[in-house]
């Protein structure tokens, strides 16, 4: 099976994603937060990155348990522009 190449769109997504995951992440390290959400941390390098720009559902959904983002905040910050303020949980303006 060949991939579809990802769009633009959707490697921007993939940005936003990897830099809300980083910041939540705080002083944490990858290997505490990767394993606490039962990935690997080169899994979560990945996403933090942007290499892996659209990953599984239930692995942005440990990962969002695992660093106390809801899935309305995470869904929030990759689906336009504006990011979620990690410390408050409200939209930034």
């Amino acid at each position: 099976m060949v991939r579809t190449p990802l769009t633009p769109e959707e490697r921007e997504r993939g940005e936003r994603l990897g830099r809300l995951l980083r910041e939540a992440r705080g002083g944490r390290s990858m290997a505490e937060v990767a394993a606490g959400a039962g990935v690997s941390a080169e899994t979560l390098r990945k996403i933090e990155t942007g290499r892996a720009p659209t990953p599984a559902f239930f692995t942005v959904a440990a990962l969002g348990r695992t660093l106390g983002l809801s899935l309305d905040e995470l869904a929030a910050a990759v689906g336009d522009a504006s990011a979620v303020d990690v410390t408050s949980g409200a939209a930034a303006a």
